[in-house]
């Protein structure tokens, strides 16, 4: 079984991007995933670099907001002995301990200013400088960056380089939030409660049809992790037990499992939901003049959403 194939996901959205991913995975383009936090982008990053041909040489991950202040270049791009005080020895960085493989750049969204310009040298020229060299080294590793903020508005801050944005984003896919891929929740669960009653040894609980409606009506902010976390709990708690909504903590039960008449007014005679659908995609680029992204951000939707529905509804021309 490939990585690809352990990853859970049916509803359209989804499919459409892992089509994209397994195509990405056989080159050695640089990729930036885009989601939420929560959504998966390590595990999508996992899979490519699994299905890639450099599966067998070294995959770092490493958490940009995660780099120590002061020492940030030294880290990722070593330094020589005596370049500072303490340097005592010559210490490889975090790009040569991935040559000739994948380094996963997660949360590049917090990467400083100084360090996105040696960031952009590397995607350029596959040169780095360790601190306190005068002769760069050559690096042969693919990048994989991930963000879960607009890097657009950081751009527009002054917080992200555009240039730096337009190397990276090569090849961008956006994980969906699990809000839009609700056909993918009963799946999702199946697969945690498997795991975890097999990790704790415990019978594996299961979910009532009223208690998946909850979970589905859910605006899981915290997305698949959430999810996850959910899971282990219950799987602990109520290990064995059919678990029903009151079963859910509070915030489920505050949720309404079923769609709350709103400002919209359904005809006595009924309407056809895909003209609506149609419509309102159409309205929202004509809005926009033809601006994909603003028009899914008006439709509450991702841009691989959008981009499936236009397809779905033959409005390519728009």
């Amino acid at each position: 079984m490939t990585q690809f194939n352990a990853i859970i996901g049916k509803s359209p959205v989804f499919e459409s991007l892992l089509r994209s991913a397994r195509i990405i995975a056989a080159t050695d383009v640089t990729v930036l995933i885009k989601g939420e936090t929560g959504t998966g982008k390590e595990v999508l990053a996992t899979a490519i670099q699994q299905a890639s041909s450099r599966v067998n040489k070294a995959f770092v991950i490493l958490n940009c907001a995660a780099l120590p202040e002061g020492i940030i270049e030294s880290e990722l791009f070593g330094h020589k002995k005596g370049a500072f005080t303490g340097a005592t020895t010559n210490k490889l960085g975090i790009f040569q301990t991935a040559e000739g493989g994948t380094l996963f750049l997660d949360e590049i969204n917090s990467l400083p200013l100084a360090m996105q310009a040696k960031l952009l040298r590397f995607l350029e020229t596959g040169e780095c400088f360790a601190v306190g060299d005068i002769r760069p080294y050559k690096i042969n590793t693919r990048i994989i960056a991930a963000t879960n903020t607009d890097l657009n508005q950081q751009i527009d801050r002054g917080e992200f380089r555009p240039d730096l944005f337009f190397r990276l984003n090569v090849v961008p896919l956006e994980l969906p939030p699990l809000k839009e891929r609700k056909e993918d929740i009963e799946a999702l669960i199946k697969h945690f409660l498997d795991y975890f009653s097999t990790v704790y040894n415990l019978d594996k609980p299961k979910f009532s049809r009223h208690a998946i409606k909850k979970l589905q009506g859910y605006k899981w902010p915290g997305n698949i992790r959430e999810l996850r976390n959910l899971c282990e709990r219950l799987s602990i708690l109520l290990a064995g037990r059919t678990i029903e909504p009151e079963n859910l903590p509070y915030e489920f039960s505050a949720c309404p499992s079923t769609i709350t008449e709103g400002a919209f007014k359904l005809p006595t005679l009924g309407l056809k939901l895909e003209n609506v659908e149609a419509d309102l995609i159409h309205q929202a680029l004509t809005r926009t003049n033809g601006n994909r992204s603003k028009s899914a951000r008006l439709l509450g939707i991702s841009r691989d959403t959008l981009l499936y529905r236009i397809q779905k509804h033959r409005l390519a021309s728009c």
